[in-house]
Formats: structure tokens, C-alpha cells, sequence
């Protein structure tokens, strides 16, 4: 499928900023089953610098400064994607145990790359409530794709999508106790239990397809890639109990949100501000 992404953010100041440093991962990433026609980020007013990179995951950065007095700031991302379907792993038999094998002694430079992300992380740190949480799913030698999907459903069924229950940095502890969320905080939960028993497990921000039934489309969305050794990194997406295919755009990912964060800066000035987010993804004929 190929679709056009045009994610709009508003902030609104109660008193004027004087300036602003920002940087954006809204621009999508190229990828085998991903391919990125075109993308452009507008920003109002008129940035005095603009600059792109690349981050330590890979992920495309925009960083920009206004430095003209300004009650209102506008962020638009603008992207022609073209998104092919998740191939089927399934069958793959390799236990969870091989795979926390594989990542305390690593065989190759891939398994290596990926130990960093079974380690604890801004907002994904091990507790005793996250592996008990994870425990009745990961039962000797299991294939760990087999018990990544489990865990992915446990999540969507045992918990309530309810936006404005929790705040970025809500503890997962408290997530667990509530069984209540958003995208995050199930992205973060799945992460957390597959760490929980020594695998790795990154986050993804991206985009669903507009008008669907899934929960998170309208908005930035998030969702687990769990790596197999020998296979690399399949998507779960918790919150809606599906495989991330051709609905699903990847913006960026990392250890958890702080590595992702769509949009973030800092400002001088502005008192009180609030800020409207709008995201809409259509397929292009």
C-alpha cells in the first residue's frame, strides 16, 4: 500500500516565546518493506537554522531553531510511504531460552548489536512485577516467537485503552496494577516482560492507516520489535493484538519513547501552552 502521512502539531503560548530549540523524528525510515517516496518537514514560523541527521539508532532528526518572538508554533511532516506486509515467521521453533542464549554469548555482529536492548532503559526498568507479569507465558522451552504472540494478546485483552490515563513517565508498575493504558505504556509493558527474561525488545513509533478500527490511528502510534536470532526483528502490536503489515508506518525506534520522542525542545518564554496533534494517513491512488 502506498499512503500519504501528514502529521500537523500546534502549540499555542499564553505569552510570546522569544526563541526555541527543537528536534523532530516525524520523517519516516527506509527500510526492507518500506519505501519512502517523499518526505518534508514545514515549520511557522520560518526556523533561523534547520538541520537533519542521523541519530545513534538510525532514525532521521530534524533540529530546528526559532529565534523571532512567537505565540504560536506549527510542525508539519509531510511523507509519501509505500508499505509492504510482515512475512510470516511463525514457524521458526527457536525457545526463548536459545534466544537469551544467543544474546549472553553473542554468535554474530547482529546478535551483538541487539544486546543493548534487553537491558534496562529510561522507561523500561526490571521489577519483580514485570516478570511476574510475564511468567505464565514464557513456560520451558517455548518458541519465543509462539510466546511473544501470547504475551501480545494477554496485554490487549487483560487491558483497558483509556487516553488520558497516564502520563508518559506513569511507572509500568502502576500500569500493571490499573490494567489501563495507551500504546505506550503497552509498548513498554511488552518490552519490559520480554526483558524481564532476557530478551531484547525495542520500541517503534510510527503511524496507523486512518479510518481502521485500530486503536491509535488519528494520533502517533507504538508498538514492540522482538529480535530472533538468526531472524532479526519481528513486530507485535499490543495494543491492537495484530503482526505490524502494510497499515503500519515506521517513523523511528529505540530503547523506549525517550529515544523516540516525535517532537521535543526547549523554549524561553511562553508561560502555559497547549498543544493540538493531528495525524492522518491515506492511501494514495
Amino acid at each position: 500500500m502506498r499512503y500519504r502521512a501528514v502529521h500537523k502539531t500546534r502549540y499555542t503560548y499564553q505569552e510570546a516565546v522569544s526563541q526555541c530549540l527543537s528536534e523532530a523524528r516525524l520523517l519516516p525510515r527506509s527500510l526492507p518493506g518500506q519505501r519512502v517516496h517523499e518526505t518534508k518537514l514545514t515549520v511557522s514560523p520560518e526556523p533561523a537554522v534547520f538541520a537533519t541527521r542521523t541519530d545513534y539508532f538510525g532514525n532521521l532528526v530534524s533540529a530546528f531553531s526559532v529565534f523571532e518572538p512567537h505565540d504560536r508554533l506549527s510542525v508539519t511532516a509531510t511523507s509519501v510511504v509505500e508499505v509492504a506486509a510482515q512475512a510470516e515467521l511463525l514457524e521458526l521453533q527457536a525457545t526463548w531460552e536459545e534466544a537469551r542464549a544467543a544474546l549472553a554469548c553473542p554468535p554474530d555482529e547482529e546478535t551483538l548489536a541487539a544486546c543493548e536492548f534487553a537491558c534496562d532503559s529510561p522507561f523500561v526498568e526490571a521489577g519483580s512485577e514485570l516478570a511476574q507479569f510475564a511468567q505464565p507465558t514464557f513456560t520451558p522451552c517455548r518458541p519465543l516467537l509462539e510466546a511473544a504472540q501470547e504475551l501480545m494478546h494477554r496485554i490487549h485483552t487483560e487491558f483497558r485503552y483509556a487516553p488520558r490515563s497516564t502520563e508518559i513517565d506513569t511507572p509500568l508498575a502502576e500500569v500493571i496494577r490499573n490494567r489501563c493504558g495507551v500504546c505506550q505504556d503497552f509498548a513498554h509493558l511488552m518490552i519490559g516482560a520480554l526483558r524481564s527474561h532476557g530478551l531484547a525488545a525495542r520500541y517503534v513509533s510510527g503511524y496507523l492507516r486512518s479510518g481502521t478500527r485500530y486503536q491509535g490511528a488519528e494520533a502517533s502510534h507504538a508498538w514492540v520489535a522482538v529480535f530472533v536470532p538468526g531472524a532479526g526483528w519481528v513486530g507485535f502490536d499490543p495494543t491492537n493484538d495484530v503482526s505490524p503489515g502494510e497499515g503500519h508506518i515506521t517513523l523511528a525506534w529505540g530503547r523506549d519513547y525517550a529515544d523516540v520522542t516525535p517532537l521535543k525542545g526547549i523554549t524561553l518564554g511562553g508561560g502555559d501552552h497547549t498543544v493540538e496533534v493531528e495525524v492522518r494517513v491515506t492511501p494514495e491512488n
